[in-house]
């Protein structure tokens, strides 16, 4: 689908009642039913406890700790990092909603080439990788390398994959033939430019191409397989992008994700081919690695969705470092995590091997089945390298041992787990565990660990801090004030011209609480919660809203009555600070207020809940 501009709000509308709020969060997050509503992972900090809150009656989803909320195109743009536009169009495209155009207008202000020009680029070069495969000269060489591995068509199919042509210019006769930008083929590394001429040329040439996606399936990069002995390297692999984070990135986590939340285990793997021939028998919760360690962003994207995660290395030397990697990666997080190694069962050096022979697929799930908690995996290594040492060198290993699991954040695992450590390096230096448990200090705090899909060391804005503070801190009577409108909007007819003065969106810490205030209370119609987050063009001012909104219904036990109390007794509050802060409010009458709200209470309960047929506000 083309990237257009769209002018008609009922685009939005017919999008936003087409998509199910529980069903695009849940493909990310693993959701679990808590009343009305959904409890999962937030995304959006370093969530240990579900804190995140999915309501399928309100379209909505809000976090009681961060603070982020809003509606289904929150979400969407604040997890894949989406443009309102790209949003709009994905969820669209899922909902099989064709969209009115209208006029495009150049884009301006964005230095570079977007993110959205990146992932068209991808998207057509994976169209014509597609074309050349199935070509019956240029695909023919890839087509034999493929039977030959043994992939059947449907994973050709389901994976995507495609072939480079013999020639240092396709991709780039293409592109030029399609009148596309060259800067964002050059951008996402699919191009690249002679230093002495200055021309471009094709970065994949003669390579078995696999497409790598994000988590819904929009192409990111490219891993290309040699296809003559003579060429190097063996996987070439695209360059880090604007799209594209190695560290963040799992090969067919987006074939995958369905599985690994049914079955609540993920399988990792250390190649392409690997996965695919998992997936092809039947084994279609796995992922790989793009040929990088493990990090803390893999551990923090696959604890959203499963419990268990199954490493699969090889027996080798190398495989048991990506184990100990792995180790101190997933140390701190809330999964059971286990390493499975295959020289246990068979001579096979991988998945992809095993599972062309005969009765491969019981031999690999017996082998997952047998897998060992990566901790004892870890401490079993090291008591191997201390064995027939004396009490000295057994000591001396422990304590390096604990010093490094300090560092990793021993102090703040939960205690059963910790506890089970102890007992493991007890056992390990034939010690009591008293002197392991001594040995570390007491937890000072959380650590500074990665909550996202991309590496930043930013300190939170001033409008993270205030929104996280909606969540967890105390209100001001304006703000609780915006939260009363949000729960009934009926309320906003109480207040006089002077009162409105109170609320005006200058009084508000954060632009995007003034962009708020003026959404709830700067219209002549009340509009409920979801009437109004589409109108707010921030998603940090929907985040407010959703949070705003879910504390204040929280607080009033949804009582209209304790609602309408706590609605007079903040505007009460409010006008005594602005008394204080020298606010004019000139013909402002208590005693009036008091009489508004009840009318608005009677007209509430006479009209019922169609906010359409409300009065205008005064």
């Amino acid at each position: 689908m083309s990237n257009p501009l769209w002018q008609d709000d009922g685009d939005k509308q017919r999008v936003r009642d087409a998509s199910d709020i529980v069903r695009i969060i849940g493909e990310v997050v693993a959701l679990k039913p808590k009343g009305r509503e959904y409890a999962g992972l937030c995304p959006f900090h370093d969530d240990h406890n579900p804190s995140m809150a999915v309501v399928p009656h309100k379209q909505i989803f809000h976090c009681f700790v961060c603070g982020t909320g809003g509606d289904v195109f929150t979400f969407v743009r604040k997890f894949h990092k989406m443009e309102f536009r790209e949003a709009l169009e994905y969820l669209a495209q899922r909902a099989g909603i064709e969209l009115k155009p209208r006029r495009r207008e150049p884009e301006g202000g964005e230095e570079g080439v977007s993110r959205a020009k990146l992932f068209e680029a991808n998207a057509a070069a994976s169209e014509f990788f597609r074309a050349i495969y199935n070509h019956p000269e240029h695909g023919k060489a890839a087509r034999e390398l493929v039977q030959r591995r043994g992939i059947a068509p449907a994973m050709v199919e389901k994976f995507g994959i495609g072939a480079s042509p013999d020639r240092f210019d396709g991709l780039l006769l293409t592109i030029q033939k399609k009148q596309l930008d060259p800067r964002a083929f050059a951008d996402a590394g699919l191009l690249r430019t002679k230093l002495e001429s200055g021309h471009m040329y094709d970065t994949f040439r003669h390579r078995l191409m696999f497409p790598i996606t994000d988590m819904i399936g929009r192409v990111i990069a490219f891993g290309g397989r040699k296809m003559r002995e003579e060429d190097d390297p063996k996987y070439l692999n695209s360059p880090e992008s604007r799209v594209f984070y190695k560290s963040s990135t799992l090969f067919g986590l987006a074939q995958a994700t369905r599985a690994i939340q049914v079955e609540r285990t993920a399988v990792i793997t250390e190649g392409y081919t690997d996965t695919i021939a998992c997936h092809q028998a039947g084994l279609e919760n796995v992922v790989a690695t793009l040929g990088t360690a493990l990090t803390r962003e893999h551990a923090v994207i696959l604890r959203r969705l499963c419990d268990r995660v199954v490493l699969l290395f090889d027996g080798d030397d190398a495989g048991q470092r990506a184990a100990d990697r792995a180790a101190e990666i997933f140390f701190a997080e809330p999964l059971d995590v286990v390493v499975a190694t295959l020289n246990r069962f068979t001579d096979a050096k991988d998945p992809d091997e095993l599972l062309k022979r005969e009765g491969g697929i019981d031999i690999l799930r017996q082998a997952i089945g047998a897998g060992v908690d990566v901790l004892r995996y870890r401490f079993a290594r090291v008591a191997r390298s201390v064995e027939g040492g004396g009490i000295a060198v057994r000591s001396r290993a422990v304590e390096e041992e604990v010093a490094r699991l300090v560092e990793l954040g021993l102090s703040e695992v939960e205690p059963v787990r910790r506890r089970m450590i102890v007992r493991e390096l007890a056992r390990l230096a034939d010690i009591g565990e008293e002197t392991i448990a001594r040995s570390i200090p007491v937890a000072r705090g959380g650590r500074n660990r990665a909550s996202g899909s991309e590496p930043s060391s930013a300190a939170p804005t001033a409008t993270a801090t205030a929104i996280t503070r909606l969540a967890n801190g105390s209100l001001n009577a304006i703000e609780a004030l915006l939260g009363c409108a949000l729960c009934d909007s009926s309320l906003i007819a109480t207040l006089d011209a002077s009162s409105r003065l109170l609320v005006a969106p200058e009084r508000f810490e954060t632009a995007e609480l003034g962009e708020l205030a003026e959404g709830v209370f700067g219209n002549e119609e009340p509009r409920d919660l979801a009437a109004l987050l589409p109108l707010l063009k921030s998603t940090d001012a929907q985040s407010a809203a959703t949070i705003l909104q879910a504390r204040t219904e929280r607080e009033t036990g949804g009582d209209g009555e304790r609602l309408r109390r706590h609605w007079s007794e903040c505007l009460r509050r409010a006008k005594l600070e602005a008394e204080r802060t020298g606010t004019k409010l000139e013909g402002s009458d208590t005693e009036s207020l008091v009489a508004r709200i009840a009318a608005a209470a009677a007209r509430n309960q006479r009209l019922g809940s169609d906010l359409k047929i409300y009065p205008k506000a005064n």
